[in-house]
């Protein structure tokens, strides 16, 4: 039977919840065992899909097509395994349940209430689909003490009980500040973190301190004798270098070691650290270094491109280089070729990032036709494809008006709204004034890619199977009128009616896709796509 850890926070957010999680569930896998990290959002959205990025920042999708919070690609990138719709869920998505089942009288009259209705669903949720596991990590979403996470935290607490103590696991994550001008770590916070924690009937059995400065012995004695823990079990965790570096880091501090044995299990052994011992020293030693400029509209917000970020992170480990990324914001681009120079020069390649709406499209467009004239590296996601083939549209297929219905009715739609497809589960089709949550096309789909192509020789492949997250396509119909201005339609859906990857092959490296391969990038297993972009990075770095 699986065991549960379950995951909070205290003090403030922002403390790395996720990547702890995702850290912890690395070391129990690099011993063997089988794991699966959940996340639960105490926020009423359904799912984050319709949520600014500025709100939330990326929007995670997973191979089923669910639209999730940002950590289940921290959980993906640390552990291989594949996320699901079932790993992510919100009290939104639980009360829209609940109403559904009361409507249609399915609780045969009773009164609805968050005990035990609301409770017992997220207890559904937490069990599902955990038989052939041993670890289920639970990470829940906020601060302890928030009205909104009181419902999760009370089912947690249910769920100790059910179980038993050992098949249950309490981590909490808490911040131990410095006070520069007492020149002193304090504990009182995480203290009154912990008390919280207890008046709602859970006391932690592990405390991860989250602190700037290394945690005195005396410190850790003394917080777990107020916290009521051993204090080999109060963890240290002080700021990494490299997000790939916490399970190192961790384990160091026995972490892994003090969950084992809160759960009677063997630890005696040391766990296969190898792949990330590789990872740090190829960070630490890298043989050179690239600069990619990113043309997007949301890079006020580094967490809006998290997968993006480490995608180039990974395709500069595949190329022992160090990348750096220069976020370019595509709405302060004036439409003076000097000045568009001036910015996208110094670049050793320019990627183009998905998003939605007209605001800073020009500034995109302006990029690719940068990229195609200087030859420079170029690599366009979902919109970037979109904007790579109203450049090439307009200014090498003769079709000066060529526009996205996106941006507005246009008499020359290269790109379109898509209305129907087929998936797995038959048709899907959609209105252009219909609900915007949910009903675009999402999750892992199949597309056929061209023999003699450049992206089938860097995947090895003719099939492949990417994850979208689009709601407008390129039209195939202009598929002949691009292709003669030399933009290539290389990968397509396997009905042959949705284009997936444009490229030009007399340009260096030029390529757009339609689908988002940094969501399937991993350290110790980078997308090929982004390998072989910082490759031709690497050659342009060469040039100038």
């Amino acid at each position: 039977m699986a065991r549960f850890i379950f995951i909070t926070g205290g003090v403030v957010s922002s403390l790395g919840k996720g990547l702890m999680a995702a850290s912890l569930a690395a070391l129990l896998q690099a011993r063997g065992y089988r794991v699966r990290i959940r996340k639960f959002d105490p926020y009423l959205n359904v799912d984050p899909g319709t949520m600014s990025p500025y709100q939330h920042g990326e929007v995670y999708v997973t191979d089923d097509g669910a639209e999730t919070d940002l950590d289940l690609g921290h959980y993906e990138r640390f552990t291989g395994v594949s996320a699901r719709q079932s790993d992510n869920i919100t009290s939104g998505r639980i009360y829209q349940t609940i109403i559904q089942k009361e409507r249609r009288g399915d609780y045969l009259g009773a009164t609805v209430q968050v005990i035990p209705h609301v409770t017992d669903a997220i207890k559904e949720f937490a069990k599902a689909e955990t038989d052939d596991l041993d670890f289920v990590l639970c990470e829940i979403g906020g601060t302890v003490g928030d009205i909104e996470s009181l419902p999760f935290i009370e089912a947690i607490r249910q769920l100790r009980n059910e179980l038993g103590r050992e098949l249950t696991l309490s981590v909490h994550v808490t911040l131990v500040p410095y006070i520069a001008a007492a020149g002193e770590l304090k504990t009182k916070p995480t203290q009154h973190s912990v008390r919280e924690l207890t008046s709602l009937g859970i006391q932690p059995d592990v405390l991860l301190c989250r602190c700037e400065h290394p945690l005195p012995e005396n410190e850790r004695a003394k917080i777990a004798a107020f916290c009521n823990v051993r204090k080999e079990a109060v963890i240290p965790a002080l700021d990494a270098k490299s997000i790939y570096a916490v399970p190192l880091q961790y384990h160091a501090e026995g972490l892994d070691n003090e969950v084992l044995r809160a759960f009677g299990l063997d630890y005696s052994g040391e766990p296969d650290l190898s792949r990330w011992e590789d990872i740090i020293e190829r960070q630490s030693n890298p043989e050179g270094e690239v600069t990619i400029g990113v043309v997007g509209k949301y890079v006020g917000l580094a967490d809006a491109y998290k997968s993006l970020n480490e995608a180039l992170v990974h395709g500069g480990l595949a190329n022992r280089v160090k990348v750096n990324i220069n976020w370019i914001d595509a709405e302060l681009f004036a439409q003076s070729e000097a000045e568009i120079a001036a910015a996208l020069e110094p670049m050793h390649a320019i990627l183009v990032p998905g998003g939605f709406g007209e605001r800073g499209s020009e500034g995109k467009i302006a990029s690719v036709k940068f990229a195609r004239e200087r030859q420079v590296p170029f690599f366009g996601i979902c919109l970037g494809m979109q904007m790579a083939c109203i450049e090439g549209a307009r200014n090498t297929a003769g079709i000066a008006d060529a526009s996205s219905t996106e941006f507005g009715p246009t008499e020359e739609p290269v790109v379109g709204i898509i209305t129907e497809w087929m998936a797995e589960e038959g048709l899907q089709k959609r209105e252009a004034g219909g609900d915007l949550g949910g009903t675009m096309r999402l999750g892992a789909y199949d597309a056929k890619l061209s023999g003699n192509s450049h992206v089938a020789n860097i995947y090895g492949a003719n099939d492949i199977s990417e994850r979208h997250r689009h709601r407008y396509e390129v039209n195939v119909h202009y598929k002949d009128a691009l292709e003669s201005g030399g933009l290539v339609f290389s990968g397509m859906s396997p009905d042959g009616e949705l284009p997936e990857i444009v490229e030009r092959p007399e340009h260096p490296w030029f390529i757009g896709v339609q689908f988002h391969p940094e969501l399937k990038s991993k350290p110790f297993a980078p997308h090929p796509l982004f390998a072989s972009f910082v490759e031709a990075a690497v050659k342009q770095s060469r040039l100038v």
